[in-house]
C-alpha cells in the first residue's frame, strides 16, 4: 500500500513544469514594462471641494478599507504581518522556532532563563550576515511597569513625577527619591537618681500625631521607625474616663500607684488630668481659617483628596454664625475663599473642590496670609483659629523649624491659635508640624483615614478649638526616703527646666474642653532589687522625708488669655491601689510604644504581654479605639517576628 504523502508528492512534482530560463527572462521584462507604464495616478487629482464632507468621507474611507482588506492578497499580507509581530514580541515563540546560537564568550552571555524572561525588540545590525539579509539583534525593552509601593507613593508628588520619567527603551526606570520624612523626637528619658535629681518638670501634651503615624506604618506592613514613636502621644490618643471637675476649675487630677507590668520590683505612677466640658451651647462665634498646602507634594488621594473629604465632615459641626475662609499656598499664597458664613456650605464646598496640587511650598507666605485673614475676621468675643493642613514640606521662605517657631510665637499673643493636621507619607515633615503646633498653642494630629478625620474634626472638635487651660505644666518632686530612682515615660520633646515651672513667660501645652491627659513615671522604691545605681562611697546623703509619701505633685496653668498662672499641689502617697481599666490600658500602650522604640527597661516583656494587658483594660470602648489598638499590636507582633 502506497503512503498517501508519497502520492501527493508525486502528483505535485508532475504538475510542476520544468524551469525555463528564457521564458523567465521574458516574463521579468514584461513585468518591468507594466510597472513603468503604471507609475503615477490613473486619474487626475480631485479638488478639495470634491472630497466628501465629515461623516460621508469617514464612511467612504471605512468602506474602502474593508473592501481592500477583504481581498485575498490583503488577507495574506495582514496574516503575515501578525505572524511577524508574534514572532518578534514573544520570546517563548522564538525559542521554539529558532535555535539559540552558542555565544562566543559563554561567561559574558546571559543565562538562557534570563534571556527568555525579558521582552525584546528587533533592531537590524550594521553588519550583514549574508547576501541580501541583515542580522537581527534583540535589544532589551522595558516591560510593562508595575511600580513598588514606595514608587507609587512617589507618583503622587512632584518629585515622584520627575523620578519616574518617561518609560522608554533609551531611558531606564529611575528609582524614586529617598524617603525624606523627619520626626521630632529625642533620646528616651534616662533613669534619674532621686538623691541627685529629685525634681522632674515637663509640659503636658495632647497631640496625637505619633499614634497616627505608627498606625499608618503598621497597616502598610512595616514597623515604624523608632524616632516616629512618641510614647506620650500614643497614650494620649485615647480618651480616659477620669473624674471631671465639679468645683468650677478647668481640670481635675487623678493619681494612682500600681505595680509595673514589666517589672514587679518597680511601681508605675499614673497622673491623669481631666478637662472640664463647659456648656458649648453658649460658645462664641468661631472664625476658622483653613490654611491648605496645595503644593505638588500634596497631590494624591491620601493627601489633598483626603483633606477635602475631612473638611467636609467638619463643616457639619459648625454653626450658622461661624465663618470660614480658605487660604492656600503653593509657590505663593492666596485667599481662595473670602470669609463665608458656615451656613453657606455649597460655596465653601465648591471652593474646596476647585483646589488642585502643584508648585513649590511657600509656607511662610501662607502663614502670613492666614494670620492676616484671621485678624480681619476677628471681633470682640469671637474665637479665631487656623487649621493648617500639610505634609509639613516647607521649602520656600521660612524652612527652618526654629525660625517658624519664633514666627508663630510672635502671632499667638493675638489670641489666634494654630493647629496642624498632617497628611501623606514619604516626605512627612513631622518636626516642622510639631514646632508649629507647639508654638501656636494648638495641637498636631495625623490623618491617614476618613475615620481618623471623624475622630479629630468631629468627635473631638470642641477640645481642639476651645481651650480651657493654657501653659499647663507638671512638676514632681520625689521623696529620696522612699524613691531611689525614677524615669518619665515619654514627653522627651516636652521637657522643661526646673526654673521654667514658675516662669510664666515659658510656653507649655494647652488642655481643650473635655480633653484628658495622662503621664506615667516608673519609680524604684528604696531597697528594691531593681535599683540600677550603686550607692556612693564618698559624700553619700542620708535620705530624709516622710516615709508615707513618694513625692509632691505641682500643677501650673493659666486661664485662656491670662498672663498669670495659678498653682495647685497634691501629695503622692506610697499606698498601692488596684489598677482600673484606664490604668491598665494606659500601661499597655506605654509598653507597646517602648517595644517599638527598643527600650532597655522592659526586660523580657513582649508585645504578647502588652496585648493581654490591653485586652484586660479595654473596658467601655464606644468608638472602638482600644480594640483597634489591640489589632495593631497583633500586627506589630507578626511583623516583629
Amino acid at each position: 500500500m502506497n503512503d498517501p504523502l508519497d502520492d501527493l508528492k508525486s502528483a505535485m512534482d508532475a504538475a510542476t513544469p520544468p524551469s525555463d530560463s528564457t521564458r523567465r527572462a521574458e516574463n521579468l521584462a514584461r513585468a518591468q514594462e507594466i510597472f513603468a507604464r503604471h507609475q503615477g495616478s490613473a486619474t487626475p487629482p480631485r479638488h478639495s471641494s470634491d472630497r466628501p464632507k465629515r461623516w460621508a468621507g469617514i464612511m467612504t474611507g471605512v468602506r474602502q478599507m474593508f473592501a481592500t482588506l477583504a481581498t485575498p492578497r490583503a488577507l495574506t499580507a495582514t496574516t503575515a504581518l501578525v505572524a511577524c509581530v508574534v514572532f518578534v514580541a514573544l520570546p517563548d515563540t522564538r525559542a521554539l522556532l529558532l535555535p539559540s546560537p552558542a555565544p562566543q564568550d559563554e561567561a559574558a552571555a546571559p543565562p538562557m532563563r534570563e534571556r527568555a524572561a525579558a521582552p525584546y525588540a528587533v533592531a537590524p545590525d550594521s553588519t550583514a550576515a549574508g547576501e541580501g539579509s541583515a542580522d537581527m539583534t534583540f535589544a532589551p525593552l522595558p516591560s510593562r511597569v508595575t511600580a513598588p509601593p514606595a514608587q507609587r507613593e512617589a507618583l503622587h508628588s512632584k518629585a515622584g513625577a520627575r523620578a519616574v520619567g518617561a518609560m522608554s527603551a533609551d531611558a531606564p526606570v529611575v528609582q524614586p527619591e529617598a524617603d525624606t520624612e523627619a520626626f521630632a523626637n529625642a533620646d528616651p528619658n534616662p533613669v534619674k537618681i532621686t538623691s541627685e535629681t529629685p525634681v522632674s518638670t515637663f509640659s503636658i501634651d495632647v497631640d496625637t500625631a505619633s499614634y497616627g503615624v505608627v498606625r499608618s506604618s503598621i497597616l502598610s506592613g512595616v514597623l515604624p521607625p523608632p524616632e516616629a514613636v512618641r510614647v506620650e502621644e500614643m497614650i494620649n490618643y485615647f480618651p480616659y474616663a477620669y473624674p471631671a471637675p465639679d468645683d468650677g476649675t478647668a481640670f481635675r487630677p487623678t493619681v494612682s500607684l500600681m505595680e509595673t507590668p514589666w517589672n514587679p520590683d518597680t511601681r508605675l505612677l499614673r497622673i491623669g488630668l481631666q478637662g472640664a466640658l463647659p456648656a458649648i451651647a453658649d460658645r462664641p462665634p468661631l472664625n476658622l481659617v483653613f490654611l491648605i498646602d496645595t503644593s505638588g507634594s500634596m497631590q494624591g488621594a491620601d493627601r489633598l483628596g483626603l483633606l477635602k473629604q475631612s473638611f467636609r465632615l467638619m463643616l457639619g459641626q459648625l454653626r450658622p454664625e461661624d465663618e470660614v475662609a480658605i487660604v492656600t499656598y503653593a509657590g505663593s499664597a492666596g485667599q481662595v475663599l473670602d470669609p463665608t458664613p458656615a451656613s453657606d456650605r455649597a460655596t465653601i464646598m465648591a471652593a474646596l473642590d476647585r483646589l488642585e496640587a502643584g508648585g513649590s511650598t511657600a509656607g511662610q507666605a501662607g502663614l502670613q496670609q492666614a494670620y492676616a485673614t484671621a485678624a480681619s475676621m476677628a471681633q470682640n468675643g469671637d474665637v479665631s483659629r487656623i487649621l493648617l493642613a500639610t505634609d509639613g514640606d516647607f521649602n520656600v521662605g521660612l524652612a527652618d523649624p526654629k525660625a517658624l517657631e519664633r514666627f508663630i510665637a510672635d502671632k499667638r499673643d493675638s489670641g489666634t491659635y494654630l493647629s496642624v493636621l498632617g497628611f501623606g507619607r514619604g516626605n512627612l515633615d513631622d518636626a516642622t508640624m510639631q514646632a508649629l503646633a507647639q508654638s501656636g498653642n494648638g495641637q498636631a494630629a495625623y490623618i491617614d483615614t476618613l475615620a481618623e478625620a471623624q475622630k479629630v474634626l468631629v468627635d473631638q472638635l470642641t477640645g481642639a478649638l476651645f481651650p480651657i487651660a493654657d501653659d499647663v505644666k507638671i512638676q514632681v518632686e520625689f521623696n529620696p526616703a522612699t524613691v531611689a530612682e525614677y524615669r518619665l515615660i515619654g514627653y522627651e520633646t516636652r521637657a522643661l527646666r526646673r526654673e521654667d515651672f514658675n516662669n510664666d513667660k515659658v510656653d507649655a501645652g494647652e488642655i481643650g474642653a473635655g480633653h484628658s491627659v495622662t503621664a506615667l513615671y516608673e519609680i524604684t522604691p528604696v531597697g528594691s532589687p531593681a535599683v540600677l545605681s550603686d550607692p556612693l562611697r564618698y559624700g553619700a546623703l542620708t535620705p530624709t522625708g516622710d516615709s508615707d509619701e513618694i513625692g509632691l505633685l505641682r500643677l501650673r496653668s493659666k486661664a485662656p488669655g491670662s498672663d498669670t498662672s495659678t498653682l495647685s499641689e497634691i501629695v503622692l502617697p506610697t499606698a498601692l491601689t488596684a489598677p482600673d481599666n484606664e490604668a491598665r490600658f494606659a500601661a499597655a500602650i506605654a509598653g507597646f510604644g517602648q517595644v517599638l522604640r527598643g527600650s532597655d527597661y522592659l526586660g523580657d516583656w513582649t508585645l504578647e504581654d502588652a496585648i493581654a494587658l490591653a485586652v484586660s483594660g479595654t473596658g467601655d470602648d464606644p468608638f472602638g479605639y482600644r480594640r483597634e489598638a489591640v489589632n495593631l499590636m497583633r500586627l506589630a507582633q507578626s511583623l516583629k517576628n
